[in-house]
């Protein structure tokens, strides 16, 4: 495989797991999965919660997937799909569990420029609902009273932070 078909298939793989994850985020963890994915609903203030088994198999998913593709020929193109998909994977961890939750220190230039995506999770948290997506959520236009409320309170929030 060329480079560039690589580095193609890198990026097909990094946007295609968009939709992938609120697919998985809608009818697993809000459908079967919910015995796992309740956990982080209801934040218990604990370094771990259940949910956090969903990462570990995504990533062992990915490690068989690099294993596969490492060692069979005609699927070499797992290499570059799975650092596509480990790309997505950094991207969704900061957003989420840094700026969203806190769980990894972000700063504050990051969560500002992600602030829209956190007031989207946010909407989701306290909804049950839309948007089951991360990076490019979707929040239904029933759903904008709640999101501008949010952005308002997170806005007073910051200023508050920043003159007190």
């Amino acid at each position: 495989m060329s480079i560039v078909a690589g580095a193609l298939v890198v990026v097909v793989a990094f946007v295609v797991m968009e939709p992938v994850t609120w697919a998985t985020h809608r009818f697993v963890m809000h459908g079967p999965g919910w015995f796992l994915h309740e956990s982080h609903h209801r934040a218990s203030g604990r370094r771990f919660e259940a949910n956090d088994v969903y990462p570990v198999m995504f990533a062992s998913t990915v490690m068989a997937a690099l294993w596969i593709g490492f060692h069979a020929a005609s699927w070499r193109w797992l290499v570059p799909a799975s650092v596509g998909v480990t790309l997505y994977g950094a991207a969704y961890a900061l957003v989420h569990d840094g700026a969203v939750h806190g769980r990894i220190p972000t700063g504050r230039w990051f969560r500002d420029r992600v602030a829209r995506l956190v007031v989207a999770h946010r909407v989701h948290h306290r909804t049950g609902g839309e948007p089951f997506g991360m990076l490019l959520p979707y929040v239904p236009a029933h759903r904008s009273r709640l999101r501008a409320a949010l952005r308002a309170r997170q806005g007073a929030n910051e200023n508050r932070a920043t003159t007190g």
